[in-house]
């Protein structure tokens, strides 16, 4: 039989976090205190992006501002993401996963699907040695659900947390998943569950029950899909063929009062390149495709790209080419919103030089990936271009988002 796992790191963020700070000497485990990940704590602005598990006996969510967290636990620890460090953690993971099966699927930065193929496989013992081998060899501990398809697997490892290994086979679906509140059934997000709920549907296994006629005639094509993971049925397969960055990567900022003059978007332009160009050397990409995402004071959104005559991972480039784009598509209007967005990538190695390359292009290179090693090690912030001294844009604009990988579709 074939199975499937689904990993699931726990508080990823903060994990993330925690282990590093830990590993740089660091006696403070943000594990183990009421802490959080997001936003800026000085300012008090930005959202909770991960919470450690006694922050989430304060009733703290994901999600929720940094102000109304702070108010359910005054003494709670906020610290500022690293974007950078959860890349790196995320592919330390991805590649035990793969020494592990070649099936593997990203679901998010935190995420993936694993196939083993065949029968007689010690999925249990198979389970624990990966949940135990992550945590010895990365420092963090992650949930694993183990299944007959991909959705069950999912479901699995959402159950007690954290570093456990739950199952959740066919069998197993009335007494482990049908008393479950009915919003913790993938898919049914906080549009459904007020409509199931006006229709005396509280449990998965109350939706289990209703006739899928009914539920198709209240909620058409969403009513029939829901019904069907109520009783565990989903037959979709591993995706190999789309990497995590298939989709490019890219940032993008509202600004904290609107603007119309280019020198004041050129400072962004500057904070959103430097971002998205630390990701792209982590990524091991180059990217040949150029974009840039304008929206005016009135809301009204355009965007304009330019391929290169050869990719590129250097900030300057990034920088320069999105000046230029910003100067032909802007429309003299204030601009409330930038965004950059870089596609079109390619491995790095071998790299074909032009005519047009500059001479100063190597070292350039090299200085990048200098800083960027200083950045990684000791925070975005120690090192800073000039022009962003005794300015309120940051140096650094943005990060990594979820977007960046692939995520599951409504058929998973």
């Amino acid at each position: 039989m074939t199975l499937y796992f689904h990993i699931d790191v726990n508080s990823a963020y903060l994990s993330w976090e925690a282990v590093s700070r830990l590993q740089h000497g660091d006696a403070l485990d943000l594990r183990l205190i009421p802490s959080a990940v997001g936003g800026d704590p000085k300012s008090r602005h930005g959202i909770i992006l991960a919470k450690s598990i006694p922050a989430k006996k304060y009733g703290i969510t994901t999600g929720e501002t940094l102000h109304e967290a702070l108010e359910k636990c005054p003494h709670l620890l906020v610290v500022p993401p690293r974007y950078g460090l959860y890349m790196q953690a995320s592919e330390a993971m991805h590649r035990i996963f793969l020494e592990v099966s070649p099936y593997v699927q990203r679901f998010s930065i935190d995420e993936s699907f694993m196939m083993i193929p065949g029968s007689g496989v010690d999925y249990l013992r198979l389970g624990e040695d990966l949940k135990t081998r992550i945590r010895e060899e990365l420092g963090f501990t992650v949930n694993i659900g183990i299944s007959s398809n991909k959705l069950l697997a999912k479901m699995a490892s959402d159950f007690s947390k954290p570093d456990a290994l739950h199952t959740l086979f066919p069998e197993e679906i009335p007494q482990k998943m049908w008393p479950l509140p009915v919003e913790d059934l993938f898919m049914v997000g906080r549009a459904t569950r007020p409509k199931l709920k006006a229709l005396g549907i509280h449990t998965i296994g109350d939706l289990a029950a209703t006739p899928r006629s009914y539920l198709v005639h209240r909620l058409k094509s969403h009513g029939e899909m829901i019904w069907e993971f109520a009783h565990g049925l989903e037959s979709s397969k591993i995706r190999m063929d789309q990497s995590a960055w298939s989709k490019g990567v890219g940032n993008g900022t509202t600004l904290p009062r609107d603007i119309d003059k280019p020198r004041d978007a050129f400072l962004y332009l500057l904070g959103l390149s430097e971002s998205v160009a630390l990701r792209l050397r982590l990524g091991q990409k180059l990217a040949r495709v150029i974009m840039i995402r304008l929206k005016s004071s009135e809301f009204k959104s355009y965007t304009h790209q330019r391929t290169l005559l050869s990719p590129t991972d250097e900030t300057p480039v990034i920088y320069e080419t999105l000046k230029s784009l910003f100067m032909e598509a802007w429309r003299g209007e204030s601009l409330r919103y930038l965004g950059v967005r870089l596609t079109g990538l390619s491995e790095p190695t071998p790299y074909q030089y032009t005519l047009f390359d500059s001479p100063e292009k190597e070292s350039q290179r090299a200085l990048d990936r200098q800083i960027d090693a200083l950045r990684l090690r000791y925070g975005k912030n120690v090192i800073q271009r000039g022009v962003f001294l005794h300015k309120r844009v940051k140096p650094l604009i943005g990060g990594v988002g979820e977007e960046d990988y692939l995520m599951m579709s409504s058929l998973l």
